[in-house]
């Protein structure tokens, strides 16, 4: 039986906007192409959606055309080596190698050396074009727009269909925008409809320009203009339109192209090295921009605007009409309505954003972030929701990436000495570890790897999946029990190490056993040794020796401190000694009665504007599986600026960070353990929201969490 009107549910959270909103441009995408448009259905206006650098250098923008296969590297310096970023630590009498850096100032990592800076640099996320409207001027010429020339706006985002419709008055045009992203190729389609009885010989036509920039090693930036001669655009007339190459460095192979369909009454002109102009002769013009890898364009099916609209609204429909929905209209708290916006925007921004080939980096595919390199111990929280609400197949293709990157991992791990394989935190595609004096050093980032193919098991949907991440798992697990150190209180993590609450990185040297990661090895290796079983292998003694070993965290008054040693506790950034219950399922490294203990404090008296957006849903999940519902609500929906979703959905956590991920797929998760429940949990139903009345749960197709 339906129990939920998926439709109804999606189009209440329609948004719509009205006019310039800086934060919150909306985007169309498909997992491995985002674009990020303005109030005009297009990048139009890119200085008015900044994202600052925190370094001070210039600013970005929120309007970015990105994938997952778009990256570029500078040429390598002279004499930039990865082992001079090298040095040793002592772990259990032996000198260990790790990728350490001079501690920096926030993200600002200017004051490195310059081999540091540029193997923490590149590869680097590309823009691929800014694509926007000009207006056309006497002698056929073009400009670009300024804000005061955008008059009356309404902009919708129709959730239901995947399409954006924009209306505008433009330099005194009536104008109607639409914009849409293709499921399965990297194309977007752009319409705009025109007062039919305008005459462009008059003076006002509108055009779209498609400007190409080279790639940017800032931090927040994607698109680098100031380099016009590093980089070369080749523009070609072929069948059905034209083909754009785009070489970097004096490479005689594109890195990409981008592929133009247009019709026959559409004129493409390369006036400017770097600039194309689209302009139709009659009142609508319509276009469609397809980008691939190396040259891949050249022998691309012909693709038309409508064709991929109807492709767009089918796909939409059946995503929403798929995996699980969540109804909370009947609900009498206030908060019911925003906690259901929430949910409905975050399944879209990260169906659009983390579901593509390579675990997703914080700001997905709308601007860069670390410049657009992806964080390994955030992909848990991007992507494990993808799961538990029912739609495996937007996990996959990111735990792919792995499978192709062990060789990398396991190379990782033998040059410290460990077996297995050891998985960084902060890369590119090509797995390498950026120098820090954070990244190198955590270790919360290794059991993702098995409890996320353990929840692609769980879900029944892929049968082969022990034989497809078998190896994953197995080599996974080797590296963390070859790296536990055998202490007389049991097996300990540390030192060197940084704990998920990263406050520790000056005392890495001597750090040691962190409650959430003691708790996750031993959870995790666990049932790395159950896959063994399933496969038909022998068991690990180690990790049976390890897993039930583990050292116990430090309490004190009744409460668990943050590492085994000075400082003990820091209370800013994450609280993640509770996450030992939460997040990890039960295991006998922690007392319940002590995380509840430690869980109040920290609810009490914690510095909220220093914690990141993860944290809310991770509290959450801590307090549900505590028997704590009104905790759990109210840390999911507690007002404090990090826990900010925007009228478009993302979650805001500072101007150089204007939407964080993480975010939204840990809502999604924590809304899972909370309405599905878990192994164990004793059959209550929604075990996470209070049994008052106030909360009613209409829900369908959530999966149990382990």
């Amino acid at each position: 039986m339906t129990l939920v009107d998926r439709k109804e549910v999606v189009r209440r959270h329609t948004v719509e906007m009205a006019d310039i909103d800086p934060r919150s441009p909306l985007s169309v995408g498909n997992g491995e192409l985002c674009l990020t448009v303005d109030v005009t259905g297009l990048q139009t206006f890119p200085e008015q959606y900044p994202v600052i650098d925190p370094g001070g250098g210039v600013a970005g923008t929120l309007l970015g055309t990105l994938s997952q296969w778009g990256w570029h590297s500078v040429p390598r310096p002279d004499g930039v080596d990865l082992a001079d970023t090298r040095r040793p630590y002592l772990v259990g009498g032996r000198e260990v190698l790790y990728v350490d850096s001079e501690p920096q100032s926030g993200a600002d990592d200017s004051g490195l050396d310059q081999g540091r800076r540029w193997l923490r640099a590149n590869p680097h996320r590309l823009d691929l074009g800014r694509i926007g409207l000009v207006i056309g001027e006497a002698l056929d010429t073009f400009r670009a727009p300024s804000v005061a020339d955008l008059g009356a706006s309404r902009q919708v985002l129709d959730l239901w269909t995947g399409v954006i419709g924009s209306d505008i008055v433009l330099a005194g045009q009536r104008l109607h925008v639409t914009t849409a992203c293709h499921p399965d190729r990297d194309a977007i389609a752009i319409r705009v409809e025109r007062d039919a009885d305008h005459d462009p010989d008059q003076g006002g036509a509108v055009a779209v320009r498609l400007a190409f920039p080279y790639g940017s090693q800032s931090w927040n930036n994607a698109a680098d203009w100031s380099r016009p001669g590093d980089h070369a655009t080749g523009v070609h007339a072929v069948c059905g339109g034209t083909l754009i190459s785009r070489r970097f460095d004096g490479a005689s192979e594109p890195t990409y192209c981008a592929r133009l369909w247009t019709s026959a009454q559409t004129r493409v002109r390369h006036d400017t090295e770097h600039e194309v102009i689209v302009s139709a002769a009659t009142s609508v013009l319509e276009l469609v921009v397809e980008l691939t890898p190396g040259t891949e364009g050249k022998d691309l099916p012909a693709l038309g605007v409508d064709e991929l609209l109807d492709a767009c609204r089918q796909h939409w429909s059946r995503f929403w009409g798929r995996g699980a929905a969540l109804d909370l209209s009947a609900s009498t708290d206030s908060r019911a309505g925003e906690l259901e916006r929430r949910a409905v925007l975050s399944q879209y921004l990260t169906a659009i954003q983390c579901a593509g080939s390579l675990p997703p980096q914080e700001t997905g595919l709308t601007c860069n972030s670390w410049r657009g390199r992806f964080h390994l111990e955030m992909h848990w929280w991007h992507s494990a929701h993808f799961v538990l609400w029912g739609r495996d197949d937007l996990l996959e293709p990111s735990m792919d990436w792995y499978r192709a990157t062990l060789p990398v991992a396991q190379k990782a791990a033998q040059e410290q000495g460990y077996r297995g394989a050891r998985w960084p935190k902060q890369v590119g595609p090509d797995a390498r570890e950026s120098p820090s004096d954070i990244g190198p050093f955590l270790l919360w980032q290794q059991p993702h790897v098995i409890y996320l193919a353990e929840l692609l098991r769980r879900s029944g949907h892929d049968t082969g999946a022990s034989e497809r991440y078998g190896e994953l798992v197995d080599q996974t697990a080797r590296f963390m029990a070859d790296v536990a150190v055998p202490t007389p209180q049991g097996f300990a993590l540390g030192p060197p190490l940084v704990a998920a609450q990263e406050s520790y990185a000056a005392v890495r040297d001597r750090a040691s056993n962190p409650p959430f990661e003691l708790a996750y090895w031993s959870w995790a290796l666990r049932v790395a040794q159950q896959w063994r079983a399933r496969r038909g292998l022998p068991p690990e003694q180690l990790w049976d020796d390890v897993g039930g070993g583990m050292a116990r965290p430090l309490a004190r008054d009744g409460r668990y401190e943050a590492i085994a040693v000075e400082p003990f506790t820091i209370r800013q950034d994450h609280p993640s000694m509770v996450y030992a219950l939460g997040v990890v399922p039960a295991t006998d490294v922690v007392d319940p009665a002590v995380v509840s203990a430690t869980l109040s404090c920290v609810l009490n008296d914690w510095d909220w504007d220093s914690t990141w957006g993860w944290d809310y849903p991770a509290l959450a999940m801590t307090a549900t599986r505590l028997g704590e519902p009104r905790w759990a609500i109210d840390a999911l929906l507690r007002d404090t600026p990090k826990n900010t979703f925007l009228a478009n959905g993302h979650n805001y956590q500072s101007d150089y960070l204007p939407l964080y991920l993480p975010g939204n797929g840990g809502l999604l998760a924590a809304l899972a353990l909370m309405i599905a429940g878990w192994d164990g949990d004793g059959g209550r139903p929604c075990p996470g929201f209070p049994s008052d009345g106030s909360w009613v749960v209409r829900h369908e197709g959530f999966m149990r969490s382990p």
